[in-house]
């Protein structure tokens, strides 16, 4: 049963990346082209910036702790690494 929702869902991304490529090309080739294909072509790119990779800070690997950047920060210099000899 996973087989088929996973392949369901890699068709419809297929399909509305198809669907987006056509809005764009014809936005692009086409002089008749009007308000339906830039709607698609912008709502596609709209979609395309969302952080969709984002996970809760907890989760996150390599996450830098909540008050390290206060601790340096509040060292007045101290801590971090000088160039000056």
């Amino acid at each position: 049963m996973a087989g088929i929702g996973r392949w369901g869902a890699r068709g419809a991304v297929l399909g509305l990346g198809a669907l987006w490529w056509w809005a764009v090309l014809r936005l692009a080739v086409a002089p008749g082209a009007g308000a339906l294909e830039a709607t698609v072509a912008a709502g596609g790119w709209g979609l395309s910036v969302l952080p969709v990779h984002c996970v809760p800070k907890g989760r996150a690997s390599g996450v830098v702790g909540t008050g390290r950047w206060w601790r340096v920060l509040g060292t007045g210099g101290r801590g971090v690494v000088s160039r000056r000899g």
